[in-house]
């Protein structure tokens, strides 16, 4: 099983996958943890260049390809091979985060977006993905308070594109509701995580 974890800059959703990765490992599930972009070597390289403050020059579709060329790397040497071993899947981030992002935010369409990544990933769609959703002003607070978080270049961007992406994440949720479940992030940690670790208990529990 495929699960993803979306949402805007301080939603929350990698420490929650951290939580309940821990969680389930200690149950004893079959069990990965991975990022986006990144995961693996080539991946984590593209990484540093798409999220490097040194590239602020960066063309929107440039960007745009990218993400999608880690994506694929990421699924071929990682993802792919972990599912066929019928592992659980945790992702930090996949499809949607292009399509909220580089679609809603900077303007490129999704449905563009999305054909650009369909390729890229031979028509790969999670199982499941967890949208924490949360006012930006809430999660970009949260950012600032937290000293020890990576501030990327994604972080930077005017809050006006935080809404857009918010409101493009809802969108997509209502278009891809048999797969899409909405979280309210703004809640205390312990709340948000466990109410994420009993959903994706009853999914996975759901197959045997």
């Amino acid at each position: 099983m495929f699960i993803t974890f979306e949402g805007v800059e301080g939603c929350g959703k990698s420490s929650v996958l951290t939580y309940v990765f821990n969680e389930l490992q200690k149950e004893k599930y079959n069990i990965m943890e991975t990022r986006e972009p990144g995961g693996v070597k080539i991946s984590e390289e593209i990484r540093k260049i798409v999220l490097g403050k040194a590239y602020m020059e960066m063309d929107k579709r440039t960007e745009a390809l990218l993400f999608a060329a880690s994506r694929r790397q990421h699924l071929v040497e990682k993802v792919w091979p972990a599912l066929k071993e019928n592992k659980i899947v945790l992702c930090d981030r996949f499809l949607d985060s292009s399509l909220a992002y580089q679609g809603g935010g900077d303007g490129l369409g999704v449905d563009e977006v999305l054909k650009v990544n369909l390729f890229a990933t031979e028509n790969t769609y999670p199982d499941y993905t967890i949208l924490f959703d949360i006012d930006p002003r809430v999660g970009l607070a949260r950012i600032n308070k937290n000293n020890n978080r990576e501030v990327n270049r994604l972080d930077i961007k005017e809050l006006e594109f935080y809404d857009t992406v918010r409101k493009t994440y809802l969108e997509l949720a209502k278009k891809y509701k048999d797969r899409y479940i909405i979280i309210d992030a703004s809640k205390d940690f312990n709340t948000v995580a466990n109410n994420v670790l009993n959903i994706i208990k009853e999914k996975i529990n759901g197959l045997h």
